[in-house]
């Protein structure tokens, strides 16, 4: 099972190593951020914001799929990672425009709220990352 594409100047180029390595690292860190902030949030006052603590739940849950997927690097991995990467960027997009637009839908920010700009805008160029990272590693 290979986990890797072909260079024209070498052996194959592995998935989940170099770029690869620090995408899922990068991951692994939104997806223990995220999962500390939801819990957080839904233990201590869920009641004042639940949809905006229930996305930030999402978002954890989507960012240790993606992490799993893109660190396996094989055929079901990539599938996974591309789905979480493509929903992720899906929904940081409509969170992100949703928040702007009409701030009372969300009375506490969530991971993807202003796009992400809690988190320095991660949260909108990871998926993007992902997918590139995804596009360049694909098999021939």
């Amino acid at each position: 099972m290979s986990t890797g594409t072909a260079t024209p100047d070498g052996p194959p180029r592995r998935f989940n190593s170099g770029p690869g390595r620090a995408l899922v690292a990068v991951y692994i860190l939104f997806a223990i951020a995220a999962s500390c902030r939801a819990g957080v949030q839904i233990i201590t006052k869920f009641d004042e914001a639940p949809v905006a603590y229930l996305l930030s739940a999402l978002a954890a849950v989507i960012y240790i799929v993606a992490t799993i997927g893109l660190a396996r690097g094989d055929r079901v991995g990539r599938r996974t990672a591309l789905v979480c990467c493509t929903v992720e960027l899906v929904g940081v997009l409509n969170v992100g425009a949703l928040s702007l637009f009409d701030p009372a839908l969300f009375p506490d920010d969530t991971v993807w709220s202003d796009f992400g700009g809690g988190y320095g805008y991660i949260p909108l160029v990871l998926p993007v990352l992902g997918l590139l990272w995804l596009r360049r590693t694909r098999p021939s």
